[in-house]
């Protein structure tokens, strides 16, 4: 049973010195796990000449991060509840500044897949860490929202920062750059959090139990593979065997999560309608942002025919647009509710999705930085407060395995919103129909993908490849806009379910369970 918790704290415990610094160590974290997940894109073309990797190859160095974070974020955030939040987080900062060496000097693709798998575990235990000590640094609502929101700010603007970091080291160095930076980032969160990091943990957390580590790592590998090949190849009896596989695991991991007398994830939690809510409100957040940033990344450099840097710059509104929204979302919902701002923030997303329908091949900037601006405003709305929410409604003691399925909403949502919205972008460019005299190998490639496409056209006689190039654009144009039709609604419907789920809920409320 739940309960608002009266306990009165004392001023020293409400208002830590040094909280503030702290704060800025931790976002330290964040924002350069985001960045990793988004750099290699520009760094792979360069990478590819060096290592000359396979297809099959390629797509793991650049699937196997993502794939390794999302499977061991919820038993991270639950070692941490049992060993030490800071202690996992300095460790894994530790690991992580140590494994971008071995990513920057990698000379095969074998040992550049490991490398990227290595760094993914040390990102596993920075994310819900990193958000478990802010619930406990701050035990002021507002001053915790104000956090949130900084660290959510980061979150956001380091996926988008990524392409102009990228962009900006490649021009200059050769693509190990962009592993490298990580090392002073990490030198500093380790030395500075040392001191400055109050250490928390959950004081009865229970023993850590391996088997339900297994079926979580398994299940969301699965399920997470199963999306993101969909989205790349369509479906196959490989990608539906593993998301059949996926799913069972979890349906297996969350019996026994109820069955254990000391769950890895206490499964209780999503019994609280708001948490719930915050939950899937969080999920397609992320879902609607990181599908419409992927594909109009693609839109700006092989439609518009802008360079690397160029479109990393173009979509730095979503990043400015979901810092401020963040820094402000706790004072809004406090003003307002709720329900309100995350509704806002769903709508929002939905609506910038919509007006995606409208562009085309020769669409200004202006409106394309507007749609950006709005999707990255709604986000830091939305993202902000449903992290907030999710904290907040559980007690500090499993502060880590609520960090971590806010974690896992993200990392879902982001494979989600490229698989769903590019299965079916892929979809409709597939059915283009090939100009005359393109001979078939050429069309194959070209019907693979817009920069198969563009690959393609460089062999063939100037006007006959202008041709293949311009219908493949025309084709991709029209995907992208069917899929942002769809997302719109997706987003639209789930702005109006949070309306209702997130009813009554309040920032302030401190809701502990006995």
């Amino acid at each position: 049973m739940s309960r608002i918790e009266q306990r009165v704290e004392s001023p020293d415990e409400v208002h830590r010195p040094g909280r503030w610094i702290a704060l800025s160590v931790l976002v330290l974290a964040v924002l350069l796990v985001a960045i990793d997940a988004t750099v290699l894109g520009l760094a792979t073309p360069f990478l590819t000449e060096d290592l000359e990797p396979t297809g099959t190859q390629l797509l793991w160095i650049g699937d196997v991060y993502s794939f390794v974070i999302a499977g061991l974020l919820v038993s991270m955030g639950s070692l941490g509840d049992r060993i030490g939040r800071k202690k996992l987080l300095l460790c894994g900062a530790t690991a992580f500044g140590a494994v971008s060496v071995l990513n920057a000097y990698a000379h095969t693709p074998e040992m550049m897949i490991l490398a990227r798998a290595l760094l993914g575990v040390a990102g596993a235990t920075l994310m819900p860490s990193t958000l478990a000590l802010i619930r406990n640094l701050f035990h002021d609502p507002r001053e915790r929202s104000l956090a949130i929101g900084i660290w959510g700010a980061m979150a956001s603007a380091g996926a988008a920062v990524g392409p102009v970091v990228g962009g900006l080291l490649l021009e200059h160095f050769w693509w190990g750059s962009v592993f490298l930076i990580n090392l002073p980032v990490m030198a500093v969160l380790v030395v500075v959090g040392a001191k400055m990091i109050p250490e928390s943990r959950n004081p009865a957390p229970g023993p850590w139990d391996l088997a339900s580590v297994a079926l979580s790592f398994i299940g969301m590998i699965g399920v997470v593979y199963a999306i993101k090949e969909l989205a790349a190849h369509g479906p196959g009896w490989e990608n539906i065997a593993a998301g059949i596989g996926g799913v069972l695991a979890l349906c297996w991991f969350v019996r026994r999560q109820l069955t254990l007398p000391a769950p890895l994830l206490d499964m209780r939690l999503f019994h609280h309608r708001g948490f719930s809510g915050a939950v899937l409100a969080d999920l397609l957040t992320i879902l609607g942002l990181s599908g419409l940033v992927f594909f109009l990344s693609q839109f700006l450099q092989l439609v518009q025919g802008r360079g690397p840097l160029e479109a990393g710059l173009a979509e730095l509104p979503a990043a400015v647009g979901a810092v401020v929204a963040g820094l402000i979302a706790g004072q809004a919902a406090r003003r307002f509710s709720v329900r309100s701002v995350v509704t806002g923030g769903l709508g929002a997303i939905g609506l910038a999705l919509a007006a995606v329908t409208l562009i085309h091949k020769e669409t200004a900037y202006p409106l394309l930085g507007a749609v950006l601006l709005v999707v990255g405003v709604g986000a830091g709305l939305a993202f902000t407060v449903t992290s907030d929410v999710i904290l907040s409604s559980v007690p500090k003691e499993q502060a880590g395995s609520a960090g971590a399925v806010s974690e896992t909403a993200y990392e879902l949502g982001a494979a989600l919103g490229i698989a769903l919205l590019g299965s079916i972008v892929t979809g409709v460019y597939q059915k283009f129909d090939t100009p005359q005299g393109v001979p078939p190998g050429p069309a194959a490639a070209a019907h693979e993908s817009l920069g198969g496409a563009v690959e393609a056209a460089h062999g063939l006689p100037a006007q006959q490849g202008q041709a293949l190039v311009s219908a493949a654009q025309e084709s991709f144009v029209e995907g992208l806009g069917f899929a942002a039709g769809v997302g719109a609604a997706v987003l639209l419907a789930t702005a109006v379910a949070a309306w209702f789920l997130l009813r009554g809920q309040k920032l302030e409320d401190g809701i502990v369970h006995q």
